[in-house]
């Protein structure tokens, strides 16, 4: 089976742009691009993988747009939208014209208004995405889990995916609150949730296996395989883990089957690619 990976990122560094890469991650201080991690895809059977965006401008959009033409890894880009916008119609309706683009993203994580996600004109903007065809990742934290649920609910005409499993506090073994809310989505099939960004929630040089299983067990009860996309979140992951050792801590809780759907399946199905 050739795999895909739904979740990585490519950048050519600024120190001000890219301000979140703060010291304490100083190995990401430095440009990756497609040619530093095509090698890594096909030394670990990966046929390619999908571009999502780490700054929010229609730059950054050109950008991961440019780079899926220049190089086929790339299957299909998640970019970024004002979601806000009175004429996101129209907006996204110019997108068409970029089949490579098959979803968006904000960075709700990063919202000083927890509840950023239930805005009416936010709303409006995901469920356009529904309209148009689009995809729309949910990127938060766990105290975000309690909105994200009406949230969903709300836009029940619309592909949803999870990223990082909501990023459990792993490293301090927090569990019992994420847990019963990220459990609420069991009935919720039109969300899914990517198995990604792992291993940076953990202490990125003591991590093992049996702390991370109970997450990773959870989120299988709850989404089942049919619902849960592998992401290596490369390079972010190298801050706690290298390429493979990520798909493999992935793969050894799935069955054969199972990682038939989670690492390709699903991963085409959910990102039309």
């Amino acid at each position: 089976m050739r795999r895909l990976d739904a979740h990585t990122h490519f950048w050519q560094y600024d120190p001000l742009r890219d301000a979140w890469i703060g010291d304490d991650m100083r190995a990401l201080q430095r440009d990756f691009l497609p040619q530093d991690l095509s090698p890594l895809l096909s030394e670990n059977g990966f046929e390619g993988c999908i571009a999502v965006q780490a700054d929010q401008s229609e730059t950054e959009n050109d950008f991961l747009l440019q780079l899926a033409q220049q190089h086929p890894c790339i299957k299909g880009v998640v970019g970024w939208i004002d979601l806000l916008s009175p004429a996101i119609e129209d907006k996204l309706q110019q997108k068409k014209q970029q089949p490579l683009l098959k979803g968006f993203r904000h960075i709700l994580q990063g919202e000083r208004h927890r509840q950023y996600m239930l805005r009416p004109a936010f709303l409006n903007g995901v469920k356009a995405l529904g309209r148009q065809g689009y995809s729309y990742d949910i990127l938060i934290y766990p105290d975000q889990l309690g909105y994200a649920l009406p949230f969903a609910r709300c836009c029940n005409d619309q592909k949803l995916v999870i990223d990082h499993i909501a990023k459990p506090a792993i490293g301090r073994g927090e569990r019992m609150q994420w847990e019963k809310e990220i459990r609420a989505f069991t009935s919720l099939d039109h969300v899914y949730c990517k198995l990604s960004g792992i291993v940076t929630e953990c202490d990125w040089k003591s991590w093992n296996r049996a702390q991370i299983a109970p997450y990773l067990e959870t989120v299988l009860e709850t989404f089942g395989a049919d619902r849960l996309l592998f992401g290596s979140d490369w390079p972010v992951c190298l801050l706690a883990a290298g390429y493979g050792q990520v798909a493999e801590l992935a793969a050894s809780f799935l069955s054969e089957a199972e990682q038939q759907k989670v690492f390709r399946q699903n991963i085409q199905e959910f990102y039309n690619c």
